[in-house]
């Protein structure tokens, strides 16, 4: 009788182990929530997870293991969950990235993919794209010994995962190459379909509300060149372009040249969406980050006349007009890319 219960035992305890590993826990607590509810998702799969009043949410899943994407209602990031793990994460929105981070069953793999994320922020020049190809090629051999470098310090995450993530490095430079391959290509479709542009006259903007007060309008720019950014404060990329855009401004101060940025700010990245918040946030982002130039709030953000003129789907977006409002490049290169100094180089300033 004593080994029969000692059996029963040992097969309950199994029991239970096995029920453990059949379903995910997922639980934490969010500042500043930009929603009510957050969601997991996968292009086949979709889970919503109320978050509470105080920021706090907490739910059960069965997952098949893999990437899931994280979204908040504002921003999102990529975490690993498999059945067994019992993951708490916490985060304050006001540095959504910075700040993501998890504690329990399966932390140590999650905290390196949001410490991964953060790091290749930084990593990738804006305007990678827009190299020769040999210096290309060397950027992204230093990049790629970076990333192996940091992999290898957490080597210690779940093996599946490590083992697609070291795929990833070694087929990182000749993946890349086939990007930049294609880049080109698409560059020259690019510069075919903005063509008709140059020589041409500007579409106009007016009144255009002005952070520094007022309203400004392109017609009190003539005799200047104008160098035009059509940005958000939700676009990341646009954001990474800011350094360069600084410098640019300082290098041509008190040259023939006015620096312009133009927000499409329409409410998101903002709680509800609200226009007016963003707004505030477009603002508030001038200040934080000190930006120069002449800083301008589109009339209708994405539906001015002036954006749809000129075809902008996607930012950021520059555009340069000579001193006459004649277009130069309906499609002028980032501040970041080594074009830029060439066509720089070419204005009678």
């Amino acid at each position: 009788m004593r080994k029969l219960w000692i059996a029963i035992c040992a097969l309950s305890m199994i029991a239970c182990k096995e029920e453990a590993k059949n379903y995910v826990t997922f639980s934490g607590k969010i500042i500043d929530k930009n929603s009510d509810s957050i969601v997991l998702r996968t292009q086949t799969y979709s889970k919503t997870i109320k978050v509470n009043q105080d920021g706090t949410f907490s739910d059960t899943l069965k997952v098949d293991a893999g990437i899931y994407n994280f979204y908040d209602g504002g921003e999102s990031s990529n975490l690993y969950l498999q059945n067994g793990y019992d993951l708490n994460m916490t985060l304050d929105t006001k540095m959504f990235d910075e700040t993501i981070a998890y504690s329990g069953i399966g932390d140590k793999t999650n905290n390196y993919l949001a410490k991964k994320a953060l790091m290749e922020e930084t990593l990738f020049p804006p305007s990678l794209f827009d190299f020769e190809e040999a210096d290309f090629k060397k950027n992204i051999t230093e990049i790629n010994k970076k990333r192996a470098e940091f992999l290898e310090q957490n080597k210690d995450i779940e093996p599946s995962l490590y083992t697609t993530e070291k795929e990833d490095v070694d087929g990182f430079e000749e993946k890349m190459l086939g990007y930049f391959v294609k880049n080109k290509e698409r560059e020259v479709e690019r510069a075919k379909q903005f063509a008709s542009y140059i020589g041409q006259p500007s579409a106009t903007f007016k009144d255009y509300e002005n952070f520094a007060g007022g309203t400004t309008s392109l017609a009190d720019l003539k005799g200047n060149y104008v160098y035009i950014d059509i940005w958000a404060t939700w676009c990341g990329p646009c954001l990474a372009e800011l350094p360069a855009l600084k410098e640019a401004e300082k290098e041509y101060h008190g040259k023939k040249v006015s620096f312009v940025s133009i927000s499409v700010d329409n409410g998101r990245g903002y709680k509800n969406r609200s226009f007016e918040a963003s707004k505030e946030g477009w603002k508030k982002m001038i200040t934080e980050k000190e930006m120069g130039g002449i800083q301008l709030f589109s009339d209708k953000n994405w539906k001015s006349d002036f954006i749809a003129a000129y075809k902008v789907n996607s930012i950021p977006r520059f555009i340069l007009i000579d001193p006459n409002g004649v277009v130069v490049n309906a499609d002028a290169p980032r501040p970041s890319s080594p074009k830029f100094n060439k066509l720089f180089a070419s204005l009678d300033l």
